[in-house]
């Protein structure tokens, strides 16, 4: 049992440190070949790194890396040891993955479509920063900015999140001729924060099925036999004739949900059924092994 334990603690360790690295290399990849080549203005402390090196050709990546480490030691002293240590990783491996990708000859030349290159960079970033989430990290940067101040005035953490994004990118607008590239910005934005919540539950969303029947028995019998999926009972009551009876639960896969449904109607065609998306499930038959017991019969009638 010791030894199972000390394996799992060390895959999931491995898990979420190859989650972190990916992350932020596919954060830094896009940086590096769809934001800078096209001028997109970015939010974050990326952006603010892109405007340092428009205006006095620092190097971007070394400006982001000296921003990152400066915020690191706020949100270690505001927020404590346990954020320092979650943020720290993906606060010194994106800067280093950028300045890598920055000296690839050729890699801003994937397009010339500037609308193009805005829609793959908000797709990728949600993506990229969702991945560093599954892990129970932080990409850092701003993060910290609105964990603060959201520390600070108890306003919500979100509001934050637009409004240090929103005033980084538009605060960048006047450096450029015309309102196109702030409004790139905004796409990316708004595609970054889809995308951010798909990444989230990708591959966790299932689906919970209800169902109302006098044959409800039936209903359970044939899911845990022929479908092979948990169920759970509930005791209801029927709102118009008072009558007491029980409702039938199942959490399922996508895949597996329509099979369940055509099996209730089978059943009973009157049956009452309503299917809720559910974004994340955790325990047996999900993300842990499920356990085979016998099926109880119904206790026969006095």
């Amino acid at each position: 049992m010791k030894q199972s334990g000390i394996t799992g603690t060390l895959l999931r360790t491995a898990r979420n440190t190859f989650l972190i690295i990916a992350g932020n290399a596919l954060l830094a990849f896009l940086v590096a070949s769809f934001i800078i080549p096209h001028e997109i203005l970015m939010g974050g402390i990326t952006g603010v790194g892109i405007v340092i090196h428009k205006l006095t050709g620092f190097d971007t990546a070394a400006a982001v890396l000296i921003m990152n480490a400066a915020l690191l030691l706020l949100g270690r002293l505001v927020l404590g040891r346990e954020f320092a240590l979650s943020t720290i990783a993906s606060s010194l491996v994106y800067p280093v993955f950028l300045g890598l990708f920055q000296r690839i000859p050729g890699i801003g030349a994937m397009t010339e479509n500037t609308l193009l290159a805005a829609l793959f960079a908000g797709t990728l970033t949600g993506l990229s920063i969702g991945l560093v989430m599954r892990a129970g990290s932080s990409t850092g940067g701003t993060d910290i900015i609105n964990l603060v101040l959201a520390k600070w005035t108890r306003l919500p953490v979100a509001f934050f999140v637009w409004l240090v994004d929103l005033v980084i990118v538009f605060g960048q607008a006047p450096l450029y001729k015309n309102a196109e590239p702030a409004l790139y910005g905004v796409l990316v934005l708004v595609l970054e924060s889809v995308m951010v919540d798909k990444a989230m539950v990708f591959g966790k969303a299932k689906a919970e099925v209800f169902a109302v029947s006098p044959k409800y028995e039936e209903i359970r019998r044939r899911l845990l036999t022929e479908v092979r999926t948990g169920v759970t009972m509930s005791l209801i009551e029927t709102g118009g004739m008072r009558e007491r009876q029980q409702a039938v639960i199942c959490v399922t896969t996508p895949r597996n949900l329509y099979r369940i449904t055509d099996l209730i109607l089978a059943v009973d065609p009157d049956a009452f059924l309503t299917v809720t998306r559910i974004r994340e499930v955790k325990g047996q038959g999900f993300t842990r092994a499920r356990v085979d017991r016998p099926i109880k019969t119904p206790d026969p009638a006095p």
